[in-house]
């Protein structure tokens, strides 16, 4: 199955053209005919099936033949990470949480943060191709970067957890996640949160968990958070 992204699919269009990229793709690489299936999310929980009517190279045409709405989990997901001073590191970070199954990313800037500008326009390529490869309906929200200050004050639903490296004691993840509950999650920059960071946090009601006993990087903390919850709702 090969599944297409395209934003502006809705319940009132019957036919789509699809852009000259993704024609040349369809008819010179997977080789599509005329009357041949296709598979197009909007990223709102769509699934369209097409049947291609004009298969051309800069313009293929289809018509919408039948649609579904997929449901959502119960679970919210919302991670909130500080970018890593590597692009390609928070790239992969992005990548695999969309497959494993993510709600919403927020990208925060911490007082030992060492990235403070992300290009969102190439991210938000980096979600769409996961998405699409790990056959998803469901977009993740992408944000822009806040203050770390500024995210831990607003309001959060259900679960709230911040997984920092201090020593003290802390419940594993997998302890405090409970199924069918929103959870947002806190994951620190290379040089972790700072202890000011930490309290502010506490404050506004995170509490702290382990990732596991092993000191982990930013990008790989974000994803063990992804997997806990997705291994507690899914089990």
């Amino acid at each position: 199955m090969q599944l297409f992204y395209n934003s502006t699919l809705d319940n009132s269009i019957s036919q789509f053209v699809f852009p000259p990229e993704e024609s040349k793709h369809i008819v010179k690489v997977l080789r599509k005919v005329e009357g041949d299936e296709l598979y197009i999310t909007n990223g709102n929980g769509y699934l369209f099936t097409a049947k291609i009517m004009v298969a051309d190279v800069k313009k293929c045409k289809a018509q919408i033949t039948s649609k579904e709405k997929k449901h959502r989990p119960m679970h919210w997901l919302h991670i909130a990470v500080a970018p890593t001073k590597m692009n390609d590191r928070f790239e992969w970070f992005l990548e695999k949480a969309t497959e494993i199954g993510v709600d919403e990313i927020t990208p925060i800037i911490c007082d030992h943060s060492e990235r403070k500008v992300l290009k969102l326009e190439r991210m938000e390529k980096v979600l769409q191709s996961a998405m699409k490869q790990s056959l998803q309906t469901y977009l993740p929200k992408l944000n822009a970067p806040i203050p770390y200050a500024e995210f831990v004050q607003k309001e959060h639903k259900d679960l709230l957890f911040i997984a920092h490296c201090e020593e003290e004691e802390k419940v594993e993840l997998k302890r405090r996640v409970a199924a069918d509950k929103d959870v947002t999650i806190l994951i620190g920059p290379e040089g972790d949160f700072s202890s000011a960071e930490i309290k502010q946090a506490y404050v506004n009601g995170f509490i702290p968990v382990s990732l596991g006993k092993n000191r982990l990087r930013t990008e790989t903390a974000a994803i063990v958070a992804c997997a806990t919850v997705a291994m507690i709702n899914n089990g």
